[in-house]
């Protein structure tokens, strides 16, 4: 497979087959894919800007029965340490987030046994009728995959009602890696492949905004991380034409600090600082169709994420006020508003603030 043909399809915005991205990963020298992304994510980001937000990521509870091999956050129902964020606690985090001009809760957590879908209804509404201007990134496909079960109804109808109650965008959590013969190993509790992509499927024709993720560098192959790739795009190839689809896609390296994969399996992160530059350029060469691209400063850290900003993303995320599932596993990256904005600069692009929608704000 000469990769020179390979190249010029991409360059024309054609869609490569699994084993065209397959041997651009394995054989393409970076800086070439480097180059051919740049060149991608100028065509769909025309400019030199690069964004960046200020959000809170708030977990409603740490319960979980899923106990995720790569998570050191979820806790059993009856530890001690177990909890569920109280209204008092939310109103605390989210003045603390006002007061720094945020204006959005990533509220994630576990799939507690005790908590429905009035439950979270309820949470919604309170918080929205408490703070009108708040927007909602919350829950991901694994619990709508939950509720769905647990309350009897369709993806479509749990997404629904979490709609009428003040969700504003579905996050891309729980993706992990979009193959069962690994999810049956790091996360055989938690949504199938195919549960994930049907809720995803369900959010884009109700036009709700979503994200999408892929944790990597653990028990799959390169061929498994394109086969995701390739799913996602060919998702997003069939939402309603006008609709918000994916509207960007975040790769993260596998954190291993203390998790079950590593401590009694033995697996390590195998990301290196060239790895995930060139995960990055793959991303951005196959996913032609999802505007944007996300690096992940909290797991990579300063300077491979300036570098990804080279080689074809277009966004740093969040300074992510608080987080605690991955920063559990050992992801220690955290910038303010000024640090985040001056590695912006320092990566030679102008820094946008932007909101969950990627539009620009501020």
């Amino acid at each position: 497979m000469k990769l020179n043909n390979i190249y010029d399809k991409a360059l024309n915005a054609k869609f490569l087959t699994a084993m065209e991205g397959l041997a651009l990963y394995n054989y393409a020298p970076i800086e070439e894919l480097m180059f051919i992304a740049n060149v991608i994510r100028k065509r769909l980001n025309p400019g030199n800007e690069a964004g960046w937000m200020i959000d809170r990521n708030v977990n409603v509870t740490n319960v979980c029965f899923s106990q995720c091999s790569f998570c050191n956050f979820c806790r059993k129902k009856n530890s001690e340490d177990a909890y569920i964020t109280t209204t008092e606690e939310y109103i605390q985090k989210i003045n603390e987030l006002y007061a720094l001009g945020g204006d959005q809760l990533l509220l994630q957590g576990g799939m507690n046994p005790e908590l429905d879908l009035d439950f979270y209804n309820d949470l919604f509404s309170r918080l929205k009728s408490l703070y009108p201007t708040l927007k909602l990134h919350a829950l991901g496909p694994p619990e709508i995959v939950y509720l769905s079960k647990k309350e009897h109804l369709t993806y479509s109808n749990v997404l629904k009602r979490l709609i009428g109650s003040g969700l504003d965008s579905l996050p891309g959590a729980g993706a992990e890696i979009l193959s069962d013969r690994v999810r049956k190993i790091v996360s055989p509790h938690k949504a199938t492949s195919k549960e994930w992509l049907s809720v995803m499927r369900e959010a884009h024709l109700l036009n709700l905004p979503t994200s999408a993720t892929m944790m990597f560098g653990h028990i799959e192959t390169r061929e498994e991380r394109i086969r995701h790739l390739v799913s996602l795009r060919n998702l997003q190839d069939q939402k309603p034409s006008g609709h918000y689809g994916f509207i960007s896609f975040i790769p993260w390296p596998f954190q291993d600090k203390g998790t079950v994969l590593s401590e009694k399996f033995g697996i390590r992160n195998n990301v290196n600082g060239p790895e995930y530059i060139r995960t990055i350029s793959i991303s951005r060469i196959m996913l032609n169709n999802i505007q944007n691209i996300q690096s992940s400063i909290l797991t990579v850290g300063k300077e491979i994420a300036m570098l990804s900003l080279q080689a074809g993303a277009n966004d740093l995320g969040s300074i992510m006020i608080e987080e605690n599932v991955v920063s559990a596993a050992g992801a220690v990256n955290r910038f303010n508003s000024s640090e985040l904005q001056s590695i912006i600069r320092e990566a030679g692009f102008i820094p946008r603030r932007r909101n969950q929608k990627y539009e620009t704000i501020g």
